[in-house]
């Protein structure tokens, strides 16, 4: 969530900036819905002010032996259009804060223009796309003939868009999240929590899944509460701090998790509908960092690294690229997707976002820390995908993959695993 004064006071570049990703800032009815806040603010203390007054002169009259009606008419009077004012200024806190949550975060200069992945600016390659000498499969071919995927029982316990990991299956997906956990925990500095993944409707608020994406969540009510389910441990790990006040010390602060993400997919039907690639619910580990806002960029060409180095310690061919402004997250001010070659689509595919937020959702959260002379200010948070599981898995079985339905593990995955090799039946093997 924005200051409403910055954006006003910074009117032309905040609407330039916000034009760069589609969004059209309505200055006018901003700049109304503030003026008419701050005026009935005022009104309300100027009313307070002469109310206090009005008590003071009640019993000074009376002592006087004066006739204090009209003191104490006026006194209820003031009393009445005080609870009124009050009314309204709550009516238009609602409206305002409504208003600033729907706003997304403004992009930097550094994102390139464009509201797609064809406009993003490739950064760099790493490994070079496996030529075989045969027609490879894609993920869902190799995994159902090898009896490690399954998603025809899937759906029948939960309806299109889930999966079913069988034997060596099941078997890779728990090494993959133990080897990226591993690698962030021993080699990159995070502390690994296990957090919740039912929140509540603030802590989605906090890092901006809510008001705008709730179509996009999964929710339940008990009695009368609701909890969402997370789309990714961003939301909890981020709101760990919300409301505090971090030592600056402190800093950076680096957190991983493993959790289940949920997301309905709203929108997107008819597109990646096969296989792994968008599922409702899916395993991923994640990351996070909270920072002061003038080292975020550092942090984020960190995590960024931290992300290929879950790659590279499979093998995997993969490419990093800058996205434009148009095609970021809602919160995000700068944003780097990691894409792994696919063999089976014969293309390049996002497996992993990381994400320079800026202070947007540590004002949102109000998670704050002290400056170097000891003044409050918003932290800066960072997110991104360290990796999913499922995907991940998709890149190994593709890039991985013999002409007789085998495929053959990275050494650093088969340590986890305990097999290097999974036989065209799903056996595994030493």
């Amino acid at each position: 969530m924005h200051d409403p004064r910055a954006l006003l006071d910074a009117e032309t570049d905040a609407v330039r900036r916000l034009a760069r990703r589609g969004y059209t800032l309505d200055v006018s009815a901003l700049e109304d819905l503030l003026s008419r806040r701050n005026k009935t603010i005022q009104s309300v203390d100027e009313m307070r002010a002469e109310s206090n007054q009005v008590a003071k002169q009640v019993p000074q009259v009376a002592r006087a032996g004066g006739d204090a009606t009209e003191l104490k008419d006026r006194a209820r009077q003031l009393k009445e259009e005080i609870r009124d004012r009050e009314e309204e200024q709550e009516r238009l806190n609602a409206e305002l804060r409504e208003l600033l949550l729907s706003v997304p975060n403004l992009p930097l200069d550094k994102a390139p223009d464009g509201d797609s992945d064809e406009f993003a600016v490739e950064v760099r390659r790493h490994g070079t796309p496996p030529a075989f000498p045969f027609e490879p499969k894609d993920h869902v071919s190799l995994g159902e003939a090898m009896g490690i995927l399954d998603f025809g029982r899937a759906t029948k316990l939960s309806g299109p868009r889930f999966s079913v990991a069988r034997g060596a299956g099941a078997a890779l997906e728990r090494a993959l999240a133990t080897l990226f956990l591993d690698l962030h925990t021993r080699q990159h500095g995070y502390t690994e929590y296990s957090v919740p993944t039912l929140v509540t409707r603030e802590t989605m608020t906090g890092t901006g899944q809510l008001p705008k994406f709730e179509e996009d969540l999964f929710k339940t009510r008990t009695g009368d509460r609701d909890l969402y389910l997370v789309p990714t441990a961003e939301v909890p790990l981020t709101n760990l701090h919300a409301g505090e006040i971090i030592d600056p010390a402190k800093l950076p602060l680096a957190f991983t998790a493993q959790t289940p993400c949920y997301r309905s997919e709203a929108g997107s039907y008819g597109r990646d509908t096969r296989g792994l690639i968008r599922l409702h619910q899916f395993a991923k580990v994640e990351m996070v960092r909270l920072c002061q806002p003038e080292d975020s960029q550092v942090q984020l060409a960190a995590m960024v690294e931290h992300a290929e180095a879950c790659l590279a310690a499979l093998d995997l061919a993969y490419r990093v690229v800058l996205l434009p402004a148009g095609d970021m997250g809602f919160s995000a001010q700068l944003t780097y997707d990691l894409e792994v070659w696919l063999p089976g689509q014969s293309r390049y595919r996002e497996i992993s976002s990381v994400s320079d937020c800026g202070t947007f959702q540590g004002r949102r959260a109000n998670i704050r820390t002290r400056d170097a002379d000891g003044k409050r200010r918003f932290v800066a948070t960072l997110n991104g995908s360290g990796l999913p599981i499922g995907r991940t898995l998709a890149a190994v079985l593709e890039q991985h993959q013999r002409q007789d339905g085998s495929v053959v593990l990275p050494e650093t995955l088969a340590h986890h695993t305990g097999f290097r090799v999974i036989q065209p039946d799903g056996t595994p093997q030493e």
